[in-house]
């Protein structure tokens, strides 16, 4: 159902755009790119976004360890195995793609496992098949992928000129109104992205200390993380695709950061420490 509001939620901006640019034509015009581009997303949202971040598919020959670690914890999940694949990057980051967890990938990037110990490694492991375990990874792919075309449509209104002409001939639009399409239709797909992202990490972090075993060791690792992604914008980084990363992968010091779709990571500690505190008190680790 999140998946068709979302699907649904973007056609229609997609279609206003359309008939602020086009009128009639353009609206009709929008509506079959809308059509094409959610069947094309649904099926090539994933590859699209492991392909923008040249990740590479790794396997149990060339990454034992990780791959290993991987395994087990989907076994412990009841999950299909995932894809798992590395990003070569200097910032620590990860996260999850898919359609369905039969079709999921889990990315990592190479800083990751060069900063987290394997506690960590297997915290940050369980959140990403956590989100796939709670069918989280298509709508996010899905979102990335609307809003960047979104996007691209909304910045080519600046350089069409904007606005349809009425049966007299007269343009109905003008530079203002132009100026602000391209800088409210990004915000308005960036909205509908935080709308479904934000609820879903909390959620994803208690999944991954359950299944991890150690709460504390994710909330470790997510502090490491943010610590890097306080300092440098991790590269190839962008807006649409933020929401997907473990942490958002802009520096505090960017513009970006303004409208992370991620919750604080000290609330999210604070509530990993409590889920930790909770399962010694039961018996857990």
């Amino acid at each position: 159902m999140k998946t068709a509001f979302l699907m649904t939620a973007l056609t229609v901006l997609l279609v206003l755009i359309g008939d602020y640019f086009g009128g009639l034509q353009g609206m009709i015009v929008m509506l079959s790119f809308s059509v094409i581009m959610n069947f094309y997303a649904y099926w090539n949202s994933d590859k699209m976004v492991l392909r923008h971040y040249n990740a590479r598919e790794v396997d149990a020959q060339s990454a034992p360890a990780l791959y290993k670690m991987v395994q087990e914890l989907a076994r412990r999940g009841n999950l299909p195995m995932p894809k798992v694949y590395i990003i070569d990057s200097p910032v620590p980051n990860a996260f999850a793609t898919g359609r369905n967890p039969e079709h999921a990938a889990v990315a990592v990037t190479t800083a990751l496992y060069d900063v987290l110990d394997k506690r960590e490694i297997a915290g940050v492991l369980g959140h990403e098949l956590s989100h796939v375990k709670h069918n989280d990874i298509l709508i996010s792919t899905i979102a990335a992928t609307m809003a960047g075309i979104i996007t691209t449509i909304a910045q080519w209104g600046m350089f069409l000129g904007g606005g349809h002409s009425d049966d007299e001939g007269n343009n109905g639009g003008n530079f203002i109104v132009t100026l602000l399409i391209m800088i409210l239709a990004p915000i308005a797909a960036a909205l509908i992205q935080m709308a479904v992202s934000r609820s879903r990490e909390y959620m994803a972090d208690e999944g991954g200390g359950e299944l991890s075993g150690d709460p504390d060791a994710l909330a470790d690792a997510l502090l490491k993380i943010d610590a890097y992604a306080q300092r440098r914008t991790m590269p190839g980084a962008t807006e649409v695709t933020a929401h997907m990363f473990i942490v958002c992968p802009f520096s505090r010091k960017t513009m970006q950061q303004m409208f992370s779709t991620h919750p604080s990571t000290e609330e999210r500690v604070a509530r990993l420490r409590e889920q930790a505190a909770e399962m010694r008190k039961h018996g857990g680790r």
